[in-house]
């Protein structure tokens, strides 16, 4: 097991905790026993293989991205930094959904009145807006993620994102929702847009384990 305080790698991809793609990390199955029937993902692994690391810098705060074999994506959270010592929030999302946007009248729609709406209903459930406006619609925050996979192949995506959750019945824990509506210029030249929607749950130290 890795301690959760750990000097960070500076080079090859961004590695926080020890993360990093070939490593594999373990989730405290007891926890996820405890909220499966509760959480819009099921039958969540409780190890998982990372297979690409992503990172979103924007000023003082840094989103590190590990994607793994269980259509699953870990998210550690720095700032002041890039070190272990800057980990404010870990985050494992799995993915629910994705949906191609294909005219820029749709992808317009989506940014300026749908996607940063006080509430958001998946599946029959309410999801609240966690980031607070002064006006009942947010602007979804812009971030640009470089992401490398297991051969270090590097790409980019533009993202357009809010974060909701809503309160489950264990013990003050949430479930969160996190809405990205993403653009990527591939390599023929086109704009490919999607939305992808994801749910995932909060984890503590104590909950994750890294292995090399």
């Amino acid at each position: 097991m890795l301690h959760w305080f750990k000097k960070t790698e500076t080079s090859g991809t961004p590695e926080i905790l020890g993360l990093k793609p070939g490593f594999s990390f373990e989730v405290d199955s007891l926890l996820l026993r405890l909220l499966a029937k509760e959480l819009t993902a099921q039958n969540i692994a409780s190890t998982q293989l990372i297979q690409a690391a992503g990172i979103v810098e924007m000023d003082d705060t840094f989103l590190f991205r590990y994607y793994t074999d269980d259509d699953a994506w870990l998210q550690v959270v720095t700032q002041g930094g890039r070190s272990d010592q800057h980990v404010i929030d870990v985050k494992l999302f799995h993915y629910y959904d994705t949906l191609n946007i294909a005219t820029e009248q749709r992808w317009n729609r989506l940014l300026s009145e749908e996607i940063g709406q006080q509430k958001y209903y998946l599946e029959q459930q309410c999801f609240q807006r966690v980031w607070t406006d002064i006006d009942d619609y947010h602007p979804p925050v812009a971030m640009t993620e470089t992401t490398w996979d297991q051969q270090l192949q590097q790409s980019s995506t533009d993202q357009f994102a809010m974060l909701f959750e809503r309160s489950l019945a264990h013990q003050g824990m949430t479930e969160s929702l996190f809405l990205a509506a993403e653009e990527h210029r591939e390599k023929s030249g086109h704009l490919s847009r999607c939305l992808v929607i994801s749910t995932g749950i909060t984890l503590t130290p104590s909950q994750l384990t890294i292995y090399g």
